[in-house]
């Protein structure tokens, strides 16, 4: 009997809570870090990105309006979904990144931690940022924080897993939906991400995850009149200043991100929640 030829997997994008095919049809292969291919992934067009920003913009007023309880309650249900599926997360970050398995379990079980740790920031966030202003007259006057609305996130390159969570779960658990671009040449685990989220309590269309080339889709993510605001942690340090003069013109938010890529592991702050929150002030006349 002749050897068996194993049936390669084409993965799809993750959009609105489905996995659609790309509409360009284009697929690129994904090697492992010695080369060897592993699988087929969608390559990711403008219209594509199109379609991500017009599903995470109708899904950011349910998100939005949530009370900051719940998705903290669903932010903690993926953190179990990714527990349970740890075995299999584990493989896919040592065969991408070309670690040991003992340094990806803990690469992984870290990426858990993160998300257990923004969920229990979402309904703090009003309490820490939010504030009672003191004010010279017969007022009311406070201060409390709001997202921004939807998010271009650029995944780190190098990081697959505990990156990719360390940018997403901060701008979701602030009440923001998001369009990430993952790793180029190591998306499987953030496919395996987007199965999670399929199956977990997070509404389609919070999350939509594109695979592809970072810098074809961020010119047109920069300058999309819906995106609110890009984080470009994953863009090349060259090609951010053409990115950020892009997104002036329909006046974006930019996250500063740091010129060397960050040591995910390490304790994270409160400085990605804060990146994303607007601040909105109400005043009140006292005795109304």
């Amino acid at each position: 009997m002749s050897e068996r030829i194993s049936v390669a997997k084409t993965y799809k994008l993750y959009v609105g809570g489905k996995f659609p095919r790309s509409e360009s049809g284009r697929v690129y292969p994904v090697n492992d870090a010695r080369g060897k291919f592993l699988a087929n992934a969608s390559l990711a067009s403008r219209k594509d990105a199109r379609d991500a920003v017009g599903a995470a913009r109708s899904a950011f007023a349910k998100w939005s309006g949530a009370t900051a309880y719940n998705r903290g309650q669903v932010l903690y249900r993926v953190a179990e979904m990714l527990e349970g599926r740890r075995e299999q997360f584990i493989a896919e970050v040592a065969t991408a990144e070309g670690i040991a398995a003992k340094k990806a379990e803990t690469l992984v079980d870290a990426a858990v931690d993160r998300w257990v740790w923004y969920a229990g920031w979402t309904d703090k966030l009003a309490t820490v940022l939010g504030s009672a202003n003191p004010v010279a007259g017969p007022y009311f006057s406070f201060t409390t924080p709001e997202p921004t609305g939807v998010v271009a996130v650029f995944a780190p390159q190098a990081s697959s897993l505990l990156g990719l969570v360390s940018v997403v779960a901060p701008v979701i658990a602030a009440g923001n939906t998001c369009v990430v671009v993952t790793s180029e040449d190591r998306p499987l685990p953030a496919i395996t991400l987007s199965e999670v989220l399929a199956t977990s309590d997070l509404p389609g269309g919070v999350v939509n995850l594109l695979t592809g080339k970072a810098a074809e889709l961020s010119p047109w993510l920069a300058e999309h009149a819906d995106v609110n605001a890009i984080d470009p942690t994953g863009v090349p340090l060259e090609a951010r200043a053409d990115l950020e003069r892009s997104a002036a013109g329909t006046v974006k938010r930019v996250l500063r991100a740091p010129a060397k890529e960050p040591d995910w592991t390490a304790t994270p702050d409160i400085s990605r929640l804060r990146g994303f929150l607007e601040h909105k002030t109400v005043w009140h006349p006292t005795g109304v």
